[in-house]
């Protein structure tokens, strides 16, 4: 391992629960929470909104949301919770979970934490990334492993962002970049299905046209500004030589591998990790009276 790496592995506890945003889903809006930010994010930039705004204030939230699930500002003041209270919720679910972020980027995301967001409507590509399933796990020349249910493109690229922004201060990058990188690196996938590296690689030499002509058609779509912007920061991908293109690479490989150990995790998961490691009957008034009806019924 690359010494000067070694962060990353402090900060796997805080990206595992900030990718868990991709199965929380709440039943005022559609689509998990990680997917819900992706066409917040979207909407953002393309009704004009500065990128370094986004993509702070969208972190902020995501690493709120590791501990809050659904609950957010809009949600606090719905139940009459004033803007300061609101704040002082946010930043104690931010604070527990934050410790082992670089210490300069926390206080910036901690002032950045949004009590409400702007939310205009998303572009048609966020939408059809939302609905965009991944192919998971693939191989040439092997049957393809299914895991249900399959994360979107849209949790895929949000994920992916917010991570990028984190894990920049471990090799020196500008975090914007990597964020931007981030949410538009699957712009092909609108048009395109997703058949993993297998499918990559039966396309053979005809991948990078098929990828750059449904990327263009894409960005061509945008307003030009932030078309020029993504047109140049996406080239980052082609190595992992700078720091802004190590930040996204790491970040792009770190939600790749967290999402399978999330499906091999939950294939194991059994009954006494939640009994007794989770204390799903936790202490109160009634447990001893739950535990008598556990005993009681075998369980």
């Amino acid at each position: 391992m690359t010494a000067a790496l070694g962060p990353l592995q402090a900060l796997r506890p805080l990206l595992t629960e900030i990718g868990d945003a991709k199965r929380v889903r709440v039943a005022s809006a559609p689509g998990s929470l990680a997917e819900q930010a992706f066409a917040r994010a979207w909407g953002r930039l393309t009704g004009g909104e500065d990128p370094a705004t986004v993509a702070w204030s969208e972190t902020a939230a995501a690493v709120a949301r590791a501990r809050l699930a659904g609950i957010d500002g809009a949600v606090l003041r719905a139940a009459g919770v004033d803007d300061g209270e609101a704040l002082a919720v946010l930043r104690r679910a931010f604070d527990e979970v934050a410790g082992p972020l670089d210490s300069v980027l926390r206080e910036r995301l901690r002032e950045a934490l949004p009590t409400a967001l702007p939310a205009p409507p998303p572009p048609a590509l966020a939408e059809q990334l939302n609905r965009q399933p991944r192919a998971g796990a693939t191989a040439p020349g092997r049957a393809r492993v299914l895991v249900e249910p399959p994360e979107s493109h849209g949790d895929h690229c949000l994920t992916v962002a917010v991570y990028g922004v984190l894990v920049a201060p471990v090799v020196g990058a500008d975090p914007v970049v990597p964020f931007l990188v981030g949410l538009a690196h699957h712009l092909h996938n609108v048009v395109l299905p997703d058949a993993g590296f297998a499918g990559e690689v039966l396309l053979g030499g005809a991948l990078p046209r098929v990828i750059g002509t449904l990327e263009e058609e894409q960005l061509a779509a945008l307003p030009a500004p932030l078309a020029g912007r993504l047109r140049s920061v996406l080239a980052l991908r082609a190595d992992a030589e700078g720091p802004e293109a190590q930040a996204f690479h790491a970040a792009d490989v770190l939600d790749r591998v967290l999402q399978v150990h999330h499906h091999a995790c939950a294939a194991a998961f059994t009954a006494e990790q939640a009994l007794d490691d989770l204390e799903l009957v936790h202490a109160g008034p009634v447990q001893a009276f739950h535990l008598d009806v556990l005993a009681a019924a075998g369980l």
